[in-house]
């Protein structure tokens, strides 16, 4: 994929990324699918905290999408965020198998998230001399 091509689809994957994270996260960690997306047991407190943080992140992924090339450092951001959030994740699933639901629902988004925002990032190339 070239440059040209990862620029039409970044913004379109940091509204979607931004969508997601404002509107999507809170019903499927409340109603949908507490088992995949919230803690065993549950912890409203420690939930809410996530759920703001990535709330606002959301709105500024969604602003950033007007000029992507200018907010390089916040999609960085989100990626490593979602990056040591997915691990983290992975590593309470292996210690605690009662939050293995977590594996289809919270870390796999997480880590396709991260994935899908690396991967449309504008690769600059060094041209030879």
């Amino acid at each position: 994929m070239d440059d040209i091509t990862r620029a039409k689809y970044l913004p379109i994957a940091l509204i979607a990324t931004g969508l997601i994270f404002i509107f999507a996260m809170y019903p499927l960690m409340v109603w949908i699918w507490p088992a995949g997306w919230g803690l065993t047991p549950s912890q409203p407190e420690y939930e809410q905290i996530i759920l703001g943080t990535f709330g606002v992140l959301g709105v500024f992924l969604i602003l950033a999408a007007k000029n992507p090339t200018a907010h390089i450092k916040l999609i960085w951001f989100t990626i490593w965020l979602n990056l040591v959030y997915a691990t983290i994740m992975l590593l309470m699933v292996l210690a605690d198998r009662t939050e293995q639901a977590n594996l289809i629902g919270n870390i796999l988004v997480q880590y396709l998230i991260a994935g899908v925002l690396w991967h449309l990032l504008p690769r600059h190339k060094k041209r030879s001399s």
